[in-house]
């Protein structure tokens, strides 16, 4: 008898900065953010090969940014993933703040 697969599930890991995006139990994709403030600054998403082509990556980064909102916080997309799906999804556009070169050196500093 095989398993059905489960609907993957995205939840927001504070201790590693990022969201993750599980299939299965097992972590397929992430999207790593460092917090400025009031803003969450996205700066690299991933899908695991293994999970390509599923559309796991736009499910991932919409239920990050639906808990960016309901944190009260702004989103600055850093990440060109991340830039590209706000370009398909106006409604988001609220809580969005363009990436600035204060922002590119505040990250900089911040990852070191």
């Amino acid at each position: 008898m095989s398993q059905t697969p489960t609907a993957p599930t995205v939840e927001r890991v504070d201790a590693h900065h990022r969201y993750e995006i599980l299939v299965d139990g097992r972590r397929a994709g992430l999207t790593a953010y460092r917090d400025r403030g009031e803003q969450r600054v996205f700066f690299h998403t991933e899908i695991d090969d293994a999970f390509a082509g599923q559309g796991l990556g736009a499910q991932l980064v919409q239920q990050a940014l639906v808990d960016v909102r309901e944190s009260g916080k702004r989103i600055v997309p850093v990440c060109p993933y991340v830039a590209k799906f706000l370009k398909r999804h106006a409604e988001f556009a609220d809580i969005a703040d363009p990436v600035t070169p204060d922002v590119l050196r505040w990250l900089q500093a911040e990852l070191g």
